[in-house]
């Protein structure tokens, strides 16, 4: 099976903030480099869990500039960069950033604001951001999470964007829960459309479907069980007792939702770092649950 370079296990990054809810950099590199020693191949900052949308374009630049320290310890550690507002020309800019950071890649939120845009209209908006933003090496990634986002991909646009971009346009990062399009889409594009599961409770069926890795956000803290199943599976091992692990894992975590404030807190509890708060509209956890979470998660490690 060829693996695209991109191929691998990323967290979709927490973003450390000071109290006053602004980015706090000093912290960056060493929880990217926490995350490399665990098994990631490589984070995505500024990802739904990293709180992208409440950020500054100067914000992101900031943080994204920050994080490149990490690779003085890990040369190999991949960085990709969440880019897609509703601004055509603010992703635009955001992504050239990124690219001019020497950046592995982008991940990319269709316009959401405009939820009832038409497949040719969001064509057009990535032919444009492709064309003006990333170059021949570069790499975008759809960020397809209609339940949020309320706006995705069909199979008839990914389609289109990969014949007309073939390379730049590297393939998706699925956050759709949805077991039924893991399985179409490895049916549709075998391994030609470099598709990242977003469900840790999905890895071994999407890497079963040509997937080529997860972009997950309990990946800040379990990580080493899904290395260990991407691992597994280049040997062609069984997966099913990794995998029920880390489900339970999941399941877990996904009580506590939303992410960011309830993993921040798990990290901070579990290794000792700093317990930075969320930028509002997102509150923190309450104390108790924290307590709860992590109880959980220990009877199910």
């Amino acid at each position: 099976m060829t693996q695209h370079p991109l191929a691998g296990v990323y967290a979709a990054a927490l973003t450390p903030l000071k109290a006053d809810s602004t980015p706090d950099l000093e912290p960056v590199p060493a929880l990217l480099a926490f995350l490399a020693e665990r098994g990631c191949h490589g984070a995505l900052l500024f990802g739904t869990t990293g709180e992208g949308p409440s950020f500054s374009p100067e914000e992101r630049k900031t943080v994204w500039s920050a994080a490149l320290k990490v690779r003085e310890t890990y040369p190999g550690f991949r960085l990709l960069a969440g880019t897609g507002t509703p601004s055509l020309q603010e992703s635009i800019d955001l992504t050239k950033t990124a690219f001019d950071l020497d950046y592995d890649g982008v991940v990319v939120v269709p316009p959401y604001y405009f939820r009832s845009a038409s497949d040719d209209g969001l064509f057009c908006w990535f032919e444009s951001l492709i064309r003006k933003a990333v170059p021949s090496d570069g790499y975008l990634l759809g960020y397809h999470f209609p339940a949020v986002a309320g706006i995705g991909f069909s199979l008839a646009l990914l389609k289109r964007l990969k014949d007309t971009f073939p390379d730049q346009f590297a393939g998706i990062k699925d956050s759709s829960h949805d077991p039924a399009l893991a399985s179409t889409l490895g049916a549709t594009f075998g391994t030609d459309l470099a598709v990242f599961t977003g469900t840790d409770s999905y890895l071994s069926m999407a890497l079963q479907n040509s997937a080529a890795g997860c972009i997950t956000a309990p990946a800040n803290l379990i990580s080493p069980g899904l290395r260990a199943i991407y691992d597994a599976f280049s040997r062609d091992e069984d997966l099913s007792e990794m995998q029920a692990c880390i489900t339970e894992q999941r399941h877990v975590l996904e009580k506590y939702s939303p992410f960011p404030a309830a993993l921040k807190a798990l990290l901070s509890k579990k290794y000792a770092f700093p317990r930075w708060p969320v930028r509002p509209p997102l509150v923190e956890t309450p104390e108790n649950l924290v307590e709860q979470a992590a109880k959980e998660l220990e009877e199910c490690e």
